[in-house]
């Protein structure tokens, strides 16, 4: 059964136990953590070992499993207590961003190597270290994220495969999949509304909402025998509590029934 969870994020105006609580209240398996400096870290990383086991209680309160964390930087510094904490909570999945900008050639190859280093850090600590394709990064598209594929053979390095992003790439994320499915070990989802850059409004990455095919992205991860995470990541301005907790509702609703009728919950 594919395990369906949210990024905190969602709920960055609350504290981790109230977001937690929310997310079990919309049906989802667990959660990912938010850990993204400046935007929401509901583990502080600075300060993890006083505040990781304030979240291991939240989490066992609310009845919801840690599938992830989202760190976002590549910093040395700041990923190495992410795996850290990450090994003590016993989160096996730190998802990052790419580095540099797209179609700049020297970018793509030092974003790389710094994958390549920090994976072998996350492989020391038992941690699985996921890189997704972002808009306007050096790693973008398909083909960039087969040449980080390509150039990083470490079982500590996976693709967080995150359709929304392909999606605005230009491509079609139920046809890309195949491509990149034998290394994938997280997925972010979201739903997108036009072809970008922007994702658009909360309300509007709902899954089903927008003008990605998900079902068909579905049907393919699930016939790819995929078995990690999924996590739902909805990013914008803070919102109120029912207005996060409707999001979160509408999508688990969506993703529930497709995967149900696929055999895959």
């Amino acid at each position: 059964m594919l395990k369906l969870g949210v990024n905190t994020v969602l709920f960055k105006k609350y504290d981790v136990a109230t977001a937690l609580k929310a997310i079990k209240l919309a049906g989802y398996d667990g959660a990912e953590l938010s850990c993204i400096q400046g935007m929401c870290e509901h583990l502080v990383l600075d300060a993890w070992q006083s505040h990781a086991p304030l979240v291991r209680a939240a989490a066992r309160e609310a009845g919801v499993e840690l599938l992830s964390m989202e760190v976002a930087s590549l910093d040395e510094a700041r990923l190495t207590k992410a795996f850290e904490a990450a090994a003590w909570l016993g989160i096996p999945v730190v998802n990052v961003g790419p580095s540099g900008k797209a179609n700049v050639p020297e970018d793509l190859e030092a974003c790389i190597n710094t994958l390549r280093q920090r994976a072998e850090l996350a492989g020391r600590h038992g941690v699985t270290l996921c890189v997704k394709a972002h808009v306007g990064a050096s790693i973008y598209s398909t083909p960039t994220t087969k040449a980080a594929m390509e150039a990083i053979d470490l079982k500590s390095f996976a693709i967080d495969m995150d359709p929304s992003h392909i999606h605005r790439a230009g491509e079609k994320p139920e046809e890309a999949l195949a491509a990149v499915v034998s290394r994938m070990g997280h997925v972010h989802i979201r739903d997108c509304k036009g072809p970008g850059p922007s994702p658009g409004a909360p309300d509007m990455q709902a899954c089903g909402r927008g003008d990605i095919n998900l079902r068909g992205y579905f049907e393919e991860l699930v016939k790819a025998g995929y078995e990690g995470p999924v996590c739902l990541e909805v990013i914008g301005p803070e919102l109120d509590l029912q207005r996060a907790q409707a999001i979160a509702s509408e999508s688990y609703g969506y993703m529930n029934a497709v995967l149900k009728s696929l055999g895959a919950r």
